[in-house]
C-alpha cells in the first residue's frame, strides 16, 4: 500500500483514503506478537559505552512521490543517481525502526513499531524483541518520539491492553495534548479522525504510568529529550549519554535518507508544520555535522547508524560499518 493522500487540514495529519480502506486508521489493532511466526525478526545489536543498543526493524513502507510537498522529479533523479536507492511504482521503500537499549540493568524501548496497523510488510518489532531474548514484561520504559501509528502502534495488544505491562510511557506534554484535544479533532474531516483515534487508543492503557515531558531535559536515566517540532507539535528526539559515547535518536527528522539529506527543505504530507519541519531539520543536521554526532532515526536505512556530513548547502549520510560496536 502506498499512502497517497497529501492533504492536511490546517496543518493537521489526515488519514489517507486508501489507508482507511485497508485498516491503517480502522479497527485492526493486532500487536506484532499476533502471528509472530509469520514475522521475520531483523535485528542488529552493538555496544556503545555502557549501553547495549539493538535496532529492531519493524518492516518497510512505500513512500510515494506524491507525498512530498514540493516533489521535483528532475531533482530527485539527480540525487538518486548518486546512490543505490531506486523508485518502485513511484515510491521509495523506507524502513520503520524501533530500538531496545539495555543499560544499568534496565531495558528501554524507543518507539514500538506498527503492530498490524499498516499492512503485512510491517509489524515485526515484537518478533525482533523475542529474537533478542527480551520479554515484553521486562521493558521498564518506553520513550515515544511522537504518537504516529508507525511509532506507537506496538504499544497495545489485540484486545487493547498494554503490550508492555510493566513499562512507564514517556512522551512530550505538547504531543499528548495535541492528540487529546477534542477541539482539534472537531476541526478535521470525519474521515480523517482515525489518526486521533489510533493515537488515543495506543496510549490509553498507560495513563496511570505516564511521564509527560515539559520541554527539554531528562527523559530517563542517561537520556535527554530534545524538542524537534514540525513533523508533529511535540516531536521529540532523545540523546543517549552512554558514558564515553553518545547517540542521537532523531525520530522522524528524516523520512527519506535517499532524498531529504541532499534536499533538506523537502517535506511530506504528514508533517503538520512543513516550514517548521524544514527549519528543525536543518538546525539538527547542522548540529549533528558540527558535533560529529553518532545518529540514528526511525526511517534511516537499517541498521540505521551513522554520521551526518556537510555537503555544500545540504548534507550527506555516512553509515557506520556493520562491525561498529560489536
Amino acid at each position: 500500500m502506498t499512502i497517497n493522500r497529501r492533504a492536511f487540514l490546517g496543518g493537521l495529519a489526515a488519514a489517507p483514503a486508501a489507508a482507511l480502506a485497508t485498516g491503517f486508521a480502522g479497527s485492526s489493532w493486532a500487536w506484532a506478537a499476533e502471528g509472530a511466526a509469520a514475522a521475520t525478526p531483523v535485528i542488529h545489536s552493538f555496544t556503545l559505552g555502557d549501553a547495549r543498543v539493538t535496532v529492531l526493524l519493524d518492516g518497510h513502507l512505500p513512500l510515494g512521490t506524491q507525498l512530498f510537498n514540493t516533489y521535483d522529479a528532475a531533482k530527485a533523479e539527480t540525487v538518486l543517481a548518486q546512490g543505490l536507492h531506486r523508485m518502485q511504482d513511484d515510491a521509495l521503500q523506507i524502513p520503520v525502526n524501533g530500538y531496545l537499549i539495555e543499560r544499568g540493568g534496565k531495558k528501554l524501548l524507543i518507539d514500538t513499531g506498527t503492530a498490524q496497523l499498516m499492512g503485512p510488510g510491517l509489524g515485526a518489532l515484537g518478533a525482533g524483541l523475542a529474537a533478542a531474548g527480551v520479554a515484553p514484561g521486562s521493558i521498564d520504559t518506553v520513550l515515544l518520539t511522537h504518537i504516529h501509528p508507525d511509532h506507537s502502534g506496538g504499544l497495545i495488544t489485540p484486545d487493547g491492553a498494554a503490550a508492555f505491562a510493566n513499562a512507564e510511557l514517556v512522551v512530550a506534554q505538547r504531543e499528548w495534548d495535541f492528540w487529546h484535544d477534542d477541539a482539534i479533532v472537531a476541526g478535521v474531516p470525519e474521515g480523517s479522525r482515525g489518526f486521533f483515534d489510533m493515537a488515543r487508543r495506543s496510549v490509553a492503557p498507560y495513563s496511570d504510568r505516564l511521564q509527560l515531558l515539559q520541554g527539554e531535559g531528562e527523559a530517563a536515566p542517561g537520556f535527554t529529550a530534545l524538542e524537534l517540532p514540525g513533523h508533529t507539535p511535540g516531536h521529540t528526539g532523545f540523546m543517549l549519554d552512554a558514558g564515553s559515547e553518545g547517540l542521537l535518536f532523531w525520530g522522524d527528522l528524516i523520512h527519506s535518507a535517499a532524498l531529504q539529506l541532499a534536499l533538506p527543505d523537502w517535506t511530506i504530507a504528514f508533517d503538520t508544520d512543513p516550514g517548521l519541519t524544514a527549519q528543525t531539520r536543518r538546525r539538527t543536521l547542522d548540529r549533528a555535522a558540527a558535533d560529529n554526532l553518532l545518529v540514528t532515526g526511525a526511517h534511516l536505512d537499517f541498521p540505521a547508524l551513522g554520521r551526518v556530513l556537510p555537503q555544500g548547502e545540504a548534507f550527506a549520510y555516512q553509515p557506520a560499518p556493520w562491525q561498529f560496536g560489536l
